[in-house]
């Protein structure tokens, strides 16, 4: 273990996060995927190793010091990219059901590779659009939580996501600046999809201080089933 590693476990422990070296072990071999791969397509513009553990790894766990992850059995990644937050939860909590859903093909190419180079199982990997993946039976009103990390405004992501969401079950999304004026243009998304703002956390990145904020937004009722409007619509004109 070298002093990154060392850094990124110590830093996991703090918020009683433990993984061991075969989990450490995957977090390094996902790291040279990202890499090796990046050179071929655009996945990342963050290569430099130790801001890879604390700007992609660490802080996609970051999740997990808000959210019970040991209650979540099903958990749904809109709009992955390079498999943040997903894959670094799934290495940590290992028993979670994870699906990731990605609108660009080659990107979901990479993530089977960093699965089946990891050894992760019971990981489902879809190349679509979330408005129409979010129509199909079992993914519906089907996860425990669901999440996106800097994919788009609160108003947009309530529709992105919300309809994947369970009855009780919860949506976070992942922020960087102070998301405080999204969620109040987003008050009449989130009645609409059956959405009722849980809280906003707020905490600081190591070393660089940068600013982070995790909306949590509990699922009170099933999604009407006019919503997702389709593919673009959500984008173009979002329900304020």
């Amino acid at each position: 273990m070298d002093d990154i590693q060392k850094a990124f476990v110590e830093r996991l422990q703090a918020h009683h996060i433990s993984i061991n070296e075969q989990q450490l072990h995957q977090f390094e071999n996902y790291y040279k995927a990202l890499v090796e791969w990046n050179e071929k397509m655009n996945l990342t513009g963050i290569t430099e190793r130790e801001q890879v553990y604390t700007k992609h790894f660490y802080d996609s766990i970051s999740l997990a010091f808000f959210v019970d992850m040991m209650s979540v059995g099903k958990l749904a990644d809109i709009g992955s990219g390079a498999g943040f937050p997903g894959i670094p939860l799934k290495i940590c909590f290992p028993h979670i059901k994870l699906t990731i859903i990605d609108s660009l093909n080659k990107r979901i190419t990479f993530l089977k590779h960093v699965v089946d180079t990891l050894g992760l199982d019971s990981v489902e990997l879809m190349h679509g659009r979330a408005e129409e993946v979010a129509r199909k039976h079992g993914y519906r009103d089907g996860f425990d939580l669901v999440t996106a990390r800097a994919v788009a405004r609160m108003a947009v992501l309530n529709e992105f996501c919300l309809p994947f969401t369970k009855v009780g079950g919860q949506f976070a999304a992942m922020k960087g600046s102070d998301p405080a004026e999204e969620v109040k243009e987003a008050s009449r998304s989130l009645k609409e999809f059956r959405g009722k703002l849980n809280k906003i956390h707020s905490f600081s990145l190591p070393v660089e201080e940068s600013d982070r904020h995790i909306v949590v937004i509990d699922k009170t009722g099933p999604t009407p089933s006019k919503y997702p409007r389709k593919a673009g619509t959500a984008a173009k004109t979002p329900i304020m």
